[in-house]
């Protein structure tokens, strides 16, 4: 017990370290892309790994939750939605029901976007302009893409028929699989063979293609403004 405030103490000191340079946001960034781009589509066809990369997401979630700059009350917050999520997304699995599957869904929208704030806190701390800030805003990028992806998948899930597929997914793997594909076509304007129908459905499309328009415009632009302000005056 005499030991536990030092380790306790030693722990805090390495995840400020390890969340003060390019290291954090490059594993979180390389763990969505992966689970975006790879394991999400394999997933669709019947491939396991999913829960390896979950696991190391929301761990570096938490990691980086404590360690950032804001209240106790912010902190545990954050952290508290971030495990009840990952239990109820797990129960859902174990134990598949439309309650757990919906509620798990908004749960996953409501995580990803207070943690979409934890990486900004992260790239605009104080400093000079580094390879991390750029790394923050690929990484917000695609958090966005998932948050409304769950959203996507919570208004189906709640409104069935909400959206019209050229073929029909069974299961959550490939609902999450096509709701995947069809947030980061749509938030890259690139357009998709699934299409909203419902009211709120259109409204949500029409909300994440304007982020997906007006984000590259305002990041590189705040980027651009602190390179202006870091470089030293003559």
């Amino acid at each position: 017990m005499p030991n536990s405030s030092p380790t306790r103490g030693t722990l805090y000191m390495h995840m400020s370290e390890f969340w003060s340079g390019d290291l954090g946001l490059t594993l979180v960034t390389i763990s969505i892309t992966f689970l975006v781009f790879v394991i999400t589509p394999l997933r669709e066809g019947g491939l396991p790994g999913r829960v390896f990369f979950d696991l190391i997401v929301v761990a570096l979630m938490v990691s980086g939750a404590l360690v950032v700059e804001q209240s106790l009350i912010s902190k545990l917050f954050l952290v508290g939605a971030v495990l009840i999520s990952a239990f109820v997304l797990g129960a859902g699995r174990l134990h598949p029901t439309p309650f757990l599957h919906q509620f798990g869904s908004i749960l996953s929208t409501a995580t990803l976007l207070l943690y979409i704030r934890i990486v900004l806190l992260v790239m605009f701390r104080a400093g000079p302009m580094n390879w991390s800030r750029i790394q923050g805003g690929v990484c917000a990028y695609l958090l966005l893409g998932m948050a409304w992806a769950s959203a996507f998948q919570f208004v189906e899930q709640l409104h069935p028929g909400s959206f019209r597929f050229v073929n029909a997914p069974v299961g959550i793997d490939q609902l999450t699989s096509k709701f995947t594909y069809y947030s980061f076509a749509t938030i890259t304007t690139l357009g998709s063979d699934i299409s909203p129908v419902s009211p709120i459905a259109r409204s949500l499309t029409i909300a994440e293609s304007s982020v997906g328009l007006l984000f590259p415009a305002i990041f590189i632009g705040a980027l651009v403004a602190m390179a202006m302000q870091s470089r030293p005056k003559s």
